[in-house]
C-alpha cells in the first residue's frame, strides 16, 4: 500500500486484486457439518409433565403452560414498566396485584416515566426464555422462569391457582 498526500489528506491505495488473498469457502458464514446423522437423537432430559405430581390431560396441561407463559411475561413487562398494572387485574390475586403495583411505580420513580407510558425505545425489554411448571394439585401450579433483559437474567417463580374458577397468580417472587 502507499499513503500519498494531496493537499493535506492522506490517501490510502487499496491492493489491486493481484495482491489480495484468496478466500476460503466459510469465510463470512456458518461452517455447517452437513453431513448425515446415523444415530438415534438423544431423550429430551426434561419433559413438560415430568415434575407433575398429579396427573393431567395433556390438552389442559397445554393450555394451562401457554396461560402460565403469558403471563409471566405480562408481570415482568409490568415489574418492568412497560405495562399498567391493571392488564393483570383478572389473573392476580388482591396481595400479589398491590406488591406488584408498588414494584412498578418504584421503577417509574426511578426512570422518571409516567405510569403505563414505557421506559423508551432504548432500553431492553424483558422476554421470558423458558418456563418450567409442576402440578402439585388439580388446582394448583408451581412455576419458575428465565427472564432475560438485554444481556442480564433473572428468575421468577410463581405459584398458580385456581380461585373462583380461573387461574390466578397468588405468589410471585423475583430473583
Amino acid at each position: 500500500m502507499t499513503d500519498q498526500r494531496i493537499s493535506g489528506a492522506s490517501i490510502i491505495a487499496l491492493p489491486s486484486a493481484a495482491q489480495q488473498t484468496p478466500l476460503t469457502s466459510v469465510q463470512g458464514s456458518l461452517a455447517l457439518d452437513l453431513t448425515p446423522r446415523v444415530e438415534p437423537p438423544r431423550p429430551r432430559l426434561r419433559a413438560a409433565t415430568a415434575c407433575d405430581l398429579v396427573p393431567a390431560e395433556r390438552l389442559q396441561r397445554e393450555r394451562v403452560d401457554a396461560f402460565v407463559h403469558r403471563c409471566l411475561q405480562a408481570l415482568t413487562e409490568i415489574a418492568a414498566g412497560d405495562r399498567p398494572v391493571t392488564q393483570v387485574l383478572r389473573h392476580c390475586v388482591p396481595e400479589v396485584y398491590a406488591d406488584l403495583g408498588t414494584r412498578a411505580a418504584q421503577v417509574r420513580a426511578a426512570a422518571g416515566s409516567a405510569p403505563g407510558a414505557g421506559r423508551g425505545h432504548h432500553l431492553a425489554r424483558p422476554v421470558v426464555r423458558s418456563v418450567r411448571t409442576s402440578l402439585v394439585r388439580v388446582d394448583a401450579l408451581e412455576a419458575s422462569a428465565h427472564v432475560r433483559y438485554g444481556r442480564r437474567s433473572r428468575a421468577v417463580a410463581a405459584r398458580f391457582e385456581v380461585v373462583r374458577g380461573r387461574w390466578q397468580c397468588v405468589a410471585l417472587q423475583w430473583g
